[in-house]
């Protein structure tokens, strides 16, 4: 069962799209990306909205996510949320296994 997290990081002045940047330069996307459980980390930028982004982020399950959000990453992760001055909203999605959709 996968669960699928949309974090929309926005905030002003570009800092949303700073904070992606920043985040893939400094290879903490790549580490996430490595980490045992990860199935998706992707960025994305909606048309509509200049001063905010969207992170697509999907893990095997909650214990993957849990591992994670205990990590050192996290601590960076945080950091850089800071430094831009972002606000969050956060969107958990999962998905049944297929014997359970039928």
């Amino acid at each position: 069962m996968s669960i699928t997290v949309n974090i929309y990081y926005t905030g002003k002045n570009g800092a949303a799209r700073r904070f992606a940047e920043e985040m893939t330069s400094s290879g903490i996307v790549s580490q996430v990306r490595a980490e045992e459980g990860n199935e998706r980390y992707e960025y994305f930028f909606p048309a509509d909205d200049p001063e905010t982004v969207l992170l697509i982020d999907r893990w095997r399950d909650e214990d993957a996510i849990s591992v994670h959000h205990k990590s050192d990453m996290m601590v960076k992760i945080a950091a850089l949320r800071d430094k831009y001055r972002l606000h969050m909203k956060i969107e958990k999605y999962t998905d049944l296994p297929d014997e359970k959709r039928r």
